[in-house]
């Protein structure tokens, strides 16, 4: 079995794996301060008085905000450490971000209490012009205090 191979069997038996979820509150003050980063003048994200009188009766995220205002937990920095220590081993150190996919299901309010946790959840290698290429996808799902379903997120980070 090749090196080449041998990260690729460790790779996809860590396909599965998942961490603790993550508990955040959202904050209006979050919200209101994401908005403006990104100059997004949605008044459902940034004006209180128009939000509570909209059908939502609050301000509501921007979708981009998720993952924005959480904190990142031992277990998530684990399973990272996992994958990119495999990577790592094989020579493939230079990580680029391969794109994110939203899925969103509900809003979320300020106020909402979200957990999150992540799942790796797939890894296949492809060769390029320079050499080899992993990509490995993870996947995230968002769960308000109801244990709605509210997003998930897949990521693609590729190494090389």
């Amino acid at each position: 079995m090749t090196e080449g191979s041998a990260i690729m069997d460790e790779l996809r038996g860590l396909i599965g794996i998942m961490t603790e979820p993550v508990i955040n509150e959202v904050e209006r003050g979050a919200i209101r301060r994401y908005a403006e980063a990104v100059g997004d003048p949605n008044p459902l994200y940034c004006d209180m008085e128009y939000a509570k009188n909209s059908r939502h009766g609050e301000l509501i995220c921007p979708p981009g905000f998720f993952g924005w205002p959480t904190r990142v937990s031992s277990g998530v920095m684990e399973v990272m450490g996992a994958l990119f220590g495999a990577l790592f081993k094989a020579g493939l150190v230079r990580i680029l971000d391969g794109g994110r996919k939203y899925e969103f299901f509900l809003p979320v309010r300020a106020g909402d209490t979200l957990a999150w946790y992540a799942r790796f959840a797939d890894v296949r290698e492809r060769e390029g012009k320079t050499g080899k290429m992993v990509f490995l996808t993870t996947e995230i799902t968002y769960i308000n205090q109801h244990g709605d379903l509210v997003a998930k997120v897949r990521q693609t980070f590729i190494a090389r």
